[in-house]
C-alpha cells in the first residue's frame, strides 16, 4: 500500500496527549496513533452508513400489516 506523508499541526495539549499514548506503550510513534484514530473513525462512520441505509429500507418499505407480537415471535423463530 503507497503511504502520503502529510503535516499536521497540534496545539501543545493535543501534543501532550499524543505523547502520553506513546508512553503508555500503546502506540510507537505519533503516527502509528494518528492511523489508529483515522481507522477508527472510517470503523465508525461505515457502521453509521450500515445504519441510516437499514433505516432508509424500513422507511422504504411501507408499513405492515402484522402487529408487533406476530414480528415478536418471527424473531423469536428467527424468520427475520
Amino acid at each position: 500500500m503507497e503511504t502520503v506523508r502529510k503535516s499536521i499541526t497540534f496545539t501543545e495539549k493535543q501534543n501532550e496527549w499524543i505523547r502520553l499514548q506513546i508512553e503508555k506503550g500503546d502506540f510507537t510513534n505519533d503516527s502509528e496513533y494518528i492511523r489508529d484514530l483515522v481507522r477508527k473513525d472510517q470503523s465508525e462512520n461505515f457502521k453509521l452508513l450500515e445504519l441510516k441505509n437499514a433505516i432508509d429500507i424500513g422507511f422504504n418499505s411501507g408499513v405492515s400489516t402484522k402487529k408487533i407480537s406476530d414480528l415478536m415471535r418471527e424473531v423469536d423463530n428467527g424468520q427475520l
